[in-house]
């Protein structure tokens, strides 16, 4: 099963897709958000498509917009992968490094990606990406973290470099600028995704394989990233979070680094949560 949302920016449906067909989830709720996903709408929408009681919806000519409404919070994990770490001269962490993307970064997973003006250094990094489902307040165990957990989805961080590492220090600067996150296609439930852990992960700049990976390689695993950003603030239902990158960014390549420019495309995909494309632009 795999939610999505619809339709132009700011006006996306509600969707289901399962077995093979597209289904309108407007009988059960008007997005796929918080209170959806608390009010366990995985399981309400699980009992509609039994019933028969949602109307499919032909999606060939629809946007595919991000899967779930916008949250309260994009928390995102750095240097997560050890050879990510490495290949960019950084110490390996001995806690999850935790910034904040803002919820308007957040496009779909076939929009164009602008680059920021005066960008040098906007660079790619595929994730997979933790949707909340149950408010997560100082959790104590791996199991009650991964039960807070709604679904899974594919997010792409991007990330201009020099606005991140060159410009005061402030992570923030290089990660908020608008389109900076794509999500999608889909959102699938939590309990349909056997292992969070073990699902590999890879990115192409221009047809050419630049990131291959797995999460079994994370440095903090999902329990742990959800259970450590519990004890510091209140995740709530709706929230994402983005778990970390692997080797493979242009900031970690030899120089002249390849950097994206306008009309790079790039390709990226999560096992199991779809596939994503992007084609860059000037802002």
């Amino acid at each position: 099963m795999q939610f999505l949302r619809l339709g132009e920016p700011g006006s996306e449906r509600p969707a289901v897709r399962h077995d093979g067909s597209t289904y309108d989830l407007a009988p059960l709720t008007a997005d796929v958000d918080g209170g959806f996903l608390a009010a366990d709408g995985v399981g309400a929408t699980r009992a509609a498509l039994a019933a028969g009681d949602l109307p499919a919806l032909d999606e060939a000519d629809l946007r595919v917009g991000p899967p779930i409404a916008p949250p309260g919070k994009v928390i995102c994990i750095g240097l997560n992968y050890r050879d990510h770490a490495e290949e960019t001269g950084a110490e390996i962490p001995a806690e999850p490094v935790v910034f904040l993307k803002t919820a308007d970064t957040i496009v779909g997973p076939y929009d164009q990606v602008l680059i920021p003006r005066k960008s040098v250094k906007t660079d790619w990094e595929v994730e997979l990406g933790i949707v909340i489902g149950r408010t997560a307040r100082y959790v104590e165990s791996d199991a009650e973290a991964l039960a807070c957990v709604a679904g899974y989805v594919l997010s792409h961080d991007v990330s201009e470099r020099e606005f991140q590492i060159e410009r005061g220090g402030t992570w923030d600067k290089g990660k908020n600028c608008e389109t900076f996150n794509p999500l999608g296609p889909f959102l699938v439930p939590a309990d349909e995704i056997a292992d969070p852990q073990r699902l590999e992960l890879r990115l192409w700049v221009n047809g050419e394989l630049k990131q291959d990976s797995s999460t079994k390689n994370m440095i903090f695993p999902v329990a742990e990233v959800v259970r450590y950003l519990s004890q510091f603030m209140v995740l709530r239902p709706g929230d994402l979070i983005n778990t970390g990158t692997p080797a493979g960014v242009a900031l970690g390549q030899p120089e002249p680094k390849p950097y994206l420019r306008e009309g790079d495309v790039v390709e990226l995909e999560v096992e199991g949560l779809g596939r994503q494309k992007q084609t860059f632009g000037q802002a």
